[in-house]
């Protein structure tokens, strides 16, 4: 089975033991998500299942929208609801200022990853050193806020903001310093994720749809096709006779696609098909006046024409 499910986790399981549950369900024997969510977080966690794995790398890169419930006047050691609190104050905010606050963490900026988190560090994650009670130095790293607004404030203390951001962006860490700012600290209280790149909750579904789904021998309708996540890339279709030729890494010329060869930059990444079968992904290159492509990411195992012609 290779393809996508756009799982909507529940909060509790780790995104690894949703990646687990989804292997057993549809007996998939190669899985793996695209971008850890908190397990006390709920939302959009793509799996890719099969040949899909060799396109994660490439999907964690995408923007994320999150939901969050930020509540201020709380600290605690893992910047959630579920840590243990450190320090609680009485929070005096107003709707303006944290308005103004928000637009502080705008555009690109560093973060510092949390303690209670699975980056390494001397070969060991942050949260087994802190749940051995040590705090070890950690390097910032760049993330970038595309879009901060406030939802809804609750007055005295609670505020839903959505957020719009680039990978590696804990939004613990951001509603922990967005506390710091105010002066009074503050914790993420909730946290459900909207989408990630081209899956939204639109087409989210459960572990207990998928569960009957297999039970009633319908899995294939919740699959999500390789190319889903591909739909804003440049695409190019190959000859019949050109496709054993293509598959087995050659550099292709215009005169090797049925059209020719849409403008890119040098480098950029594009999808290659066969009778509108995804044979993979291609990379673009101009040297002088001809452009040409060379396979990258191959995501069929077929080889001839015969194998996609008698699926037509």
């Amino acid at each position: 089975m290779d393809g996508f499910i756009n799982l909507l986790k529940p909060p509790g399981p780790t995104s690894f033991q949703a990646v687990g549950a989804i292997k057993r369900i549809t007996g998939a024997k190669k899985a793996g998500h695209t971008g850890t969510l908190d397990p006390g977080a709920a939302g959009v966690l793509p799996v890719c299942l099969g040949k899909a794995t060799k396109l994660s790398g490439m999907l964690t890169q995408a923007k994320k929208r999150y939901r969050a419930e930020i509540t201020f006047g709380l600290i605690t050691d893992t910047q959630d609801s579920y840590g243990k609190v450190l320090k609680r104050t009485k929070a005096q905010i107003t709707k303006e200022e944290i308005e103004v606050l928000l637009k502080g963490f705008l555009g690109i900026g560093q973060q510092v990853p949390p303690m209670y988190s699975a980056v390494k560090q001397g070969g060991r994650k942050l949260y087994q050193l802190a749940r051995e009670g040590l705090e070890v130095e950690r390097s910032p790293r760049d993330i970038e806020i595309y879009s901060l607004d406030l939802v809804e404030f609750f007055p005295p203390d609670r505020a839903i903001i959505d957020i719009e951001c680039s990978k590696g962006t804990y939004i613990r860490t951001l509603c922990h310093d967005i506390g710091t700012q105010a002066g009074c600290g503050a914790i993420m209280s909730f946290l459900v994720r909207l989408s990630s790149g081209e899956f939204t909750l639109d087409n989210a579904v459960t572990l207990e749809e998928l569960a009957d789904a297999a039970k009633a021998y319908s899995l294939t309708q919740l699959v999500l096709p390789l190319d889903y996540p591909l739909q804003g890339m440049a695409k190019a279709e190959i000859r019949e006779d050109s496709l054993r030729f293509a598959l087995n890494g050659n550099i292709l010329y215009p005169h090797n696609l049925v059209s020719g060869l849409t403008e890119l930059g040098n480098g950029q990444q594009l999808r290659l098909y066969y009778r509108q079968n995804l044979l993979g992904l291609a990379v673009y290159n101009r040297d002088g006046q001809s452009p040409w492509i060379k396979m990258k990411c191959i995501l069929t195992g077929a080889r001839t024409p015969d194998h996609f012609n008698k699926q037509v």
